[in-house]
């Protein structure tokens, strides 16, 4: 199938743009692919320190010939979705050993999750915790005794911290290896009834609870389609997961099997085999466009317009939100899945998930097929689905029909035309608004603004029963050098409850909402942000915003905004405590939302 121009055009926009970067990164990583094997390198003495603890391995190390697998986890049994990784470094060093190899943990990096900081002040610390990762990945890997490595994470600033890290060793093969979603539980359209009911003071704590737990109730990631599924999904479509690995539940025979593959596979990939596929030539132009083809057909995540800029410029590649945008004017929906639908992770997997997908989005010509993957060349391999056949694992081709059309479309007749996601700008500066959940008739909003600095204010705002009419939302001094850019997730049953009693309604924010955000209109990430003098810093009460998610307006129409005094906010409060005290220097570098919103610039 040929390529659809405007894929065809938006790469070669990006490849011209990333040309100079680009080729500074892929000069780096010739060099260090040019010193052989790491351990070669290393002193007896650093042999010995790296050996001492391998036991019936440390022969096997200090033979160079042998591949050693280096393991980067984010395990902790607080999170559901990392917890099964408690298991994966025993799997994986039994899995290398019977292939000849050997294999050690490299480090732990943090894992935060946002669901359980939402709305707390630790929530300030989430997006920070990327770059964390990234440098504690960094540090893992940074004793250079690693042949190949492979990649524990699922959820939200986990993998793209892990990516950004990949990159940086991007000489050496990676195989990421996901953990799978919980079961289903309690439905979230259910749970977000719960929710809205609690909000409005119709539902007593205690029921809140009981619904949230039934939700979440067993180990894997959250079933809903937020950040931590999207990164998933991108795993595949950018090829550093094996083939419909991402949503198999954890602790199957499955699951496992899948497990103990990746590390041979990555194993298999390394310098000293046949097969050499370094992460940087598998992470080029090519699959971060593909990328941005399944975010949208997807619905998926908002907080990936930051995280795939970031992550591509750790490789040397500079994506703007015009790609995004421009993407998605000929990407179609094929997928409803909660909050942009009813059904849950799980049952977009049965009903032919990602396989699909991808199958449908090659037949369109939307998705490059020529892309280096861990699975070899070509996304052709991403249309199989994985198997196990009397203790066997293999791949057999995937359904080329929807088992469920209220889940999942075909090409030829999508939910809607075009991608889940649009750029706005305006005199208000540029931000984005995640549309695959938003109903047609909310999709443009003209009113008159409130005006906060937080989050808290708004809640006390709606609890006095101050939004009878239409109207525009702003919360400012929420970006990245504010307070860190928390998501303002628990804004979103308010914003629902006011919308479901047929106020017109929006949201403009230089802050984050949930990577599931749904059915309200919000434009995020705008920037400028306030405190970098952005124009969101001089709107007041009263004035009036349109926001236009069809043709990608955010505008402010009262006159003589412009010239105001910038406003400004007491920030003293987000400076200390659960902490965000050792946070300053972040706060003081980060760049701007459209550029990454990381702490490390250009590599």
């Amino acid at each position: 199938m040929p390529l659809h121009p405007t894929l065809e055009r938006v790469t070669e926009r990006v490849i011209d743009r990333s040309a100079d970067t680009r080729r500074r990164y892929l000069d780096r990583m010739a060099a260090a692919k040019s010193q052989g094997p790491a351990r070669a390198h290393l002193s007896c003495s650093g042999q010995a320190h790296a050996f001492a603890a391998a036991g019936d391995d440390q022969d096997r190390l200090a033979e160079a010939s042998a591949g050693n697998l280096g393991i980067v986890t984010a395990y902790n049994d607080m999170l559901s979705a990392h917890q099964p990784f408690e298991r994966y470094p025993t799997l994986i060093r039994d899995a290398v050993r019977a292939a000849g190899g050997t294999a050690q943990v490299a480090g732990g990096v943090p894992a935060m999750c946002d669901g359980v900081t939402q709305g707390e002040a630790g929530m300030e610390l989430s997006l920070f915790s990327r770059d964390v990762i990234a440098l504690a990945a960094g540090v893992a890997l940074s004793h250079n005794t690693f042949d190949a490595a492979v990649y524990l994470g699922v959820c939200d600033k986990i993998v793209p911290g892990l990516i950004i890290a990949a990159q940086s060793f991007g000489h050496m093969p990676a195989v990421f290896l996901p953990a799978g979603p919980m079961t289903s539980g309690l439905p979230n359209d259910e749970k977000a009834k719960v929710r809205q009911r609690f909000a409005a003071g119709e539902a007593t704590r205690a029921e809140l609870l009981k619904a949230e737990m039934a939700a979440y109730h067993g180990p894997g990631t959250c079933t809903f389609y937020g950040t931590a599924n999207t990164n998933q999904m991108l795993m595949e479509f950018m090829g550093l997961h094996l083939p419909g690995s991402s949503f198999v539940n954890p602790n199957t025979d499955l699951r496992d099997a899948l497990t103990v593959e990746g590390a041979k596979r990555a194993l298999s990939l390394s310098a000293l085999g046949n097969h050499y596929t370094p992460v940087c030539n598998i992470l080029d132009e090519k699959a971060f466009v593909n990328g941005i083809v399944g975010l949208n057909a997807t619905g998926g995540s908002t907080n990936l317009l930051i995280h795939l800029i970031a992550m591509a410029r750790a490789g040397g590649i500079v994506l703007d939100w015009e790609d995004f945008a421009d993407l998605s004017e000929v990407t179609p929906l094929l997928a409803r899945v909660y909050p942009n639908g009813l059904a849950d992770v799980n049952q977009f997997h049965a009903a032919g998930g990602l396989g699909f997908m991808i199958g449908q989005l090659l037949s369109s010509g939307l998705l490059h097929e020529d892309t280096q993957t861990v699975a070899g060349e070509g996304l052709e391999n991403y249309t199989h689905e994985p198997k196990l056949t009397d203790g066997v694992l293999g791949w057999t081709p995937g359904t080329k029909d929807s088992l469920n059309q209220g889940i999942l479309r075909p090409a030829t007749d999508p939910f809607q035309e075009t991608g889940g996601l649009s750029r706005l700008a305006g005199s208000l500066g540029t931000g984005v608004m995640k549309v695959s959940a938003v109903a047609p008739e909310h999709r443009i909003v003209e009113a008159p603004a409130r005006v906060f600095h937080d989050q808290e204010a708004v809640k006390a705002a709606f609890k006095a029963g101050e939004f009878t009419g239409d109207v525009i939302i702003v919360v400012r001094f929420q970006g990245p050098k504010a307070n860190g850019m928390p998501e303002l997730h628990s804004l979103t049953p308010l914003l629902g409850i006011l919308q479901g009693r047929g106020q017109k309604v929006a949201l403009v924010t230089d802050g984050r909402m949930s990577g599931a955000s749904g059915k309200v209109p919000s434009a995020i990430h705008v920037c400028p942000e306030a405190l970098d003098g952005g124009p969101i810093g001089q709107v007041q009460d009263g004035d009036i915003i349109r926001l236009d998610a069809e043709a990608g307006v955010l505008e402010v129409l009262t006159e003589g905004v412009l010239q105001r005094a910038h406003a400004t906010a007491d920030l003293s409060a987000n400076q200390w405590g659960v902490g965000r005290d050792m946070f300053t220097a972040f706060r003081n570098t980060v760049g701007s939302a459209n550029t990454g919103a990381t702490v490390f610039g250009d590599f």
